[in-house]
């Protein structure tokens, strides 16, 4: 089996107490035996939070970006804040232990603890494995659909406790469209909103080119930060390109020059097949985004 890390948390959050006092901040264990309780709200209910980022020959990509979104999904959940330190001591361990792997993943998770503590502490813990490799998606493309999301494209201001745009650990519907695209012929999804406005992917945020300019759906929209595409901004502003953001329906994106679904995991996947018309697909621009993406040292 290829070699896992795991990382313990004695302390997640720095206005709750520590689990065991006096131990340190974490305690790498084994990630083949059992840690969590059954009691614990992500196994009951999926109540918690969790980010992933990838690493290149032991490098983090968008760190601090990842970070600042684990403590914005707290907030949005009414966990307490995250503790950076912690975490962060917590992360490094786990990529000094995965060793020399070229690529790997790390997934962040904060829960809010077993059910019934007094002292209301969160659970937290990190996780580091190989990634897979995608190589082939970057360079040839995949197969996208459209579904319908379920909700208003400004969800995020009339009904916030729906927690659009923050990263929490209930994903089955995230996996159920995953399915549901396999089930069409597809490789991936692009969320629309029920009054017809793209959104994001179930783990990707959508990129497209038009012209000189690198767009992503309209801020606003109920939508995760993305951090990929956030670094991407800034790599074709130093490349010339101007970018933007713009809210606009299925059909205007079909009419793009160019689209991708960027990710911490899988980077920029072009997209070649649109609800089942064939996309042009921008090589030179894909190969390039994906020289920069995996050559990141922060």
């Amino acid at each position: 089996m290829s070699k896992t890390a795991l990382a313990l948390l004695n302390r997640p959050s720095a206005d709750t107490p520590p689990h065991n006092p006096g131990a340190p901040d974490y305690e790498l264990v084994d990630p083949q035996v059992p840690h969590l309780s059954v009691l614990d709200l992500a196994a009951t209910r999926g109540d918690g939070i969790f980010e992933a980022l990838g690493v290149t020959s032991g490098h983090p990509h968008s760190l601090d970006a990842h970070l600042r979104r684990f403590a914005s999904s707290a907030a949005k959940l009414d966990l307490p804040a995250p503790d950076e330190k912690a975490w962060r001591s917590a992360i490094g361990a786990v990529i000094a232990e995965l060793g020399d792997t070229t690529d790997a993943l790390i997934k962040l998770v904060m829960t809010r603890g077993v059910e019934g503590d007094p002292e209301a502490r969160p659970t937290g813990w990190v996780y580091g494995w190989p990634g897979a490799d995608h190589a082939a998606a970057r360079t040839n493309g995949i197969a996208v659909i459209t579904l319908d999301r379920g909700y208003r494209h400004d969800v995020e201001q009339t009904s916030p406790w729906l927690l659009a745009g923050a990263k929490t650990l209930s994903y089955a519907v995230n996996r159920a469209v995953l399915r549901e695209a396999a089930r069409r012929g597809a490789d991936d999804v692009i969320f629309v909103s029920s009054d017809g406005f793209v959104l994001e992917g179930p783990t990707s945020s959508v990129l497209f080119r038009r012209g000189n300019t690198l767009l992503t759906p309209g801020t606003g929209l109920g939508i995760l930060d993305g951090t990929t595409q956030g670094d991407l901004f800034d790599w074709a502003q130093s490349q010339g390109m101007q970018t933007g953001f713009e809210q606009l329906t299925p059909s205007d994106l079909g009419r793009t020059d160019a689209l991708w679904l960027v990710s911490s995991g899988r980077q920029a996947a072009p997209i070649r097949v649109f609800d089942g018309l064939p996309h042009e697909i921008d090589h030179e621009l894909s190969a390039a985004m994906n020289a920069y993406l995996l050559g990141r040292k922060t």
